[in-house]
């Protein structure tokens, strides 16, 4: 099916009967790939864009600015929907409402903002979530924020692991009573759960982080979970495969003798080399 934007694309996945995984992405090399393996969408996750950017945890040192700006070159390079983790929207409601159009115009398909009390407060080593007040405060200036209607705005809560499940399922049919278009969880711990959840609310559901029992994209599905995320492997494989060759050219290793090294073809696939080249000759008029 053709699809006239990512937005739209992402509101079709929602809309549908399926549960899907995204693609972990953080750069434009990682949305090509996943763009060309077949991934419906891509995540750009928070502690993923902490880590591409700053190198740093996921403790929201990271800036809006700097979350757009790489939002933006994912754009540029790929015409996969992506869903951003906007984390609590880097601020108060007000601050949400820019987050929302920062990201938008950065081509964003989608965004999360959650109800975790970010950064953390001082003293405290556990997770704490900010009023259910604030909370809908925060997704009402999410949907002002939004210039096109079709940009997807998701209301997120890890109160099920934070606090309680049945805090969890009243923030929820909260910020659902709001107009977001979809639900995101974490911490959800198993079935009974789950279909707790499905039995109080109405909108597609968004997983992130679940257990084993929750794997089953058939049975997610049936409990109207339209995206499953699977956790961020890609840069951790990226990152172990990086420290591999750097070690190896330390010790002396001939760069010919490395190992592990993407094809010619790859890499000249995820360059969009054919392409550069077409332009090269009408434009430029070089050989092709």
């Amino acid at each position: 099916m053709a699809f006239r934007s990512r937005r739209e694309k992402l509101r079709f996945i929602l809309s549908g009967a399926n549960c899907v995984h995204p693609g972990s992405v953080y750069d434009a090399i990682s949305v090509r790939i996943a763009e060309d393996l077949g991934f419906p969408l891509g995540m750009f996750g928070g502690s993923v864009a902490s880590l591409a950017v700053l190198g740093d945890p996921d403790i929201t040192l990271i800036t809006l600015t700097e979350l757009a700006e790489q939002m933006r070159r994912m754009s540029r390079a790929s015409s996969l929907p992506v869903l951003v983790d906007a984390d609590h929207g880097y601020g108060n409601a007000l601050n949400v409402r820019r987050t929302v159009q920062e990201l938008e115009t950065a081509g964003a398909a989608g965004l999360t903002i959650e109800d975790t009390l970010l950064p953390a407060a001082f003293g405290e080593a556990k997770p704490q979530l900010i009023s259910l007040e604030e909370g809908v405060g925060k997704m009402k200036a999410a949907l002002d924020g939004r210039g096109d209607p079709s940009l997807v705005i998701m209301g997120r809560t890890g109160a099920a692991s934070i606090t309680s499940l049945e805090d969890a399922i009243s923030r929820a049919r909260a910020y659902e009573a709001t107009g977001v278009d979809a639900l995101f969880f974490t911490g959800i711990k198993s079935r009974a759960e789950l279909e707790a959840i499905v039995s109080a609310t109405h909108l597609p559901i968004v997983l992130g982080g679940a257990p084993e029992d929750l794997s089953a994209l058939d049975y997610l599905a049936s409990q109207r979970v339209r995206i499953a995320l699977q956790g961020h492997a890609p840069i951790a494989a990226a990152t172990q495969a990086v420290y591999d060759v750097q070690k190896a050219l330390r010790e002396g290793t001939p760069p010919k003798a490395l190992k592990g090294l993407p094809s010619a073809e790859l890499t000249n696939r995820v360059m969009r080399e054919a392409e550069t080249k077409a332009r090269s000759a009408d434009f430029l008029g070089l050989k092709k």
